[in-house]
């Protein structure tokens, strides 16, 4: 090969993840760079459950973003195993991209999270996110304190809402990939499958008018997909914890989960690039976050 080791031409390759608070954008800014929606956000803390990995092609580099749930305090079996998934994708990527929203201050999440980088192999860069929401003298101090948190091998301010500098932040973790061949065919986009991703779909869905009463509690399966023709018909359920909350979900006489399902039949449509009918069911399955059983059940 003609690139000397370390070469500006050489192709890089190897994965990249982005860490932080909740709602400092770390799935939003995902789906910017792989111009896709390939991870589900929301405002709510712990939206994220599943690792989720999507390919960036070009031409002298693929980058492999890993969607991870963000670090929290767990409560519950689940948090304590999404918490350990977290910290195995950290010790295992090339590049870790901390987002600092520049709407907030500095916290002490953010020390927090930026301290636990200390042990790992990984590079680790700053993204200072939300750009768009902000007027110049307070980004400059935001940059300020993001650079006296943690010796960063480069901070990048960026806005995936606008795409101000989403290409240059590509740029940049590129860089700090190794040179590698490539890890995945041309044409992957995702190495999830399709019902893992539908799944999802669902449930960012079925969160959308019901994150405050229950946000965490919510879990979806896909049981069965046939395709017929031009049509892809899905069986799906979403599992909640108590009858209660399973009346939140259905609404008064049904409306909430038909707005789930219009909401979701047209993102799984967008997906899959096909017509789909869509069957969704309420379940209650009791306490699930904390049943070893159930949790295996549901993926987890």
């Amino acid at each position: 090969m003609a690139a000397a080791a370390g070469g500006d031409d050489a192709y890089r390759a190897g994965f990249a993840c982005f860490v932080g608070r909740p709602n400092a954008g770390k799935s939003t800014l995902t789906n910017a760079i792989i111009g896709q929606k390939i991870a589900i956000t929301s405002s709510k803390p712990q939206t994220t459950r599943h690792i989720i990995r999507a390919i960036l092609h070009r031409e002298n580099s693929q980058l492999v973003l890993v969607d991870t749930p963000g670090l929290h305090r767990p409560r519950t079996l689940l948090g304590e195993r999404l918490n350990d998934l977290v910290r195995e994708v950290w010790s295992e990527v090339d590049v870790i991209g901390i987002c600092f929203p520049a709407n907030e201050p500095v916290g002490a999440g953010d020390r927090f999270i930026s301290a636990e980088m200390a042990q790992l192999k990984a590079t680790v860069i700053a993204v200072v996110t939300k750009v768009d929401l902000v007027d110049p003298a307070t980004l400059a101090a935001r940059l300020l304190a993001v650079s006296e948190l943690y010796d960063f091998a480069d901070i990048v301010p960026v806005s995936a809402v606008s795409g101000h500098q989403v290409d240059t932040l590509v740029d940049v973790i590129a860089k700090h990939l190794p040179e590698s061949p490539q890890l995945y065919p041309d044409d992957m986009l995702t190495d999830e499958p399709e019902q893992v991703l539908i799944a999802e779909l669902i449930r960012e869905a079925a969160l959308e008018g019901v994150r405050d009463e229950l946000p965490h509690s919510i879990a979806v399966l896909v049981e069965e997909m046939q395709v017929e023709g031009g049509l892809t018909k899905i069986y799906a359920d979403l599992y909640v914890e108590r009858s209660s909350q399973k009346s939140i979900v259905i609404g008064t006489r049904g409306e909430r989960l038909r707005d789930v399902g219009i909401k979701a039949r047209a993102e799984i449509e967008a997906l899959l690039d096909t017509r789909v009918y869509l069957d969704l069911h309420v379940r209650v399955a009791k306490e699930w976050q904390r049943d070893p059983r159930q949790l295996r059940k549901l993926g987890f």
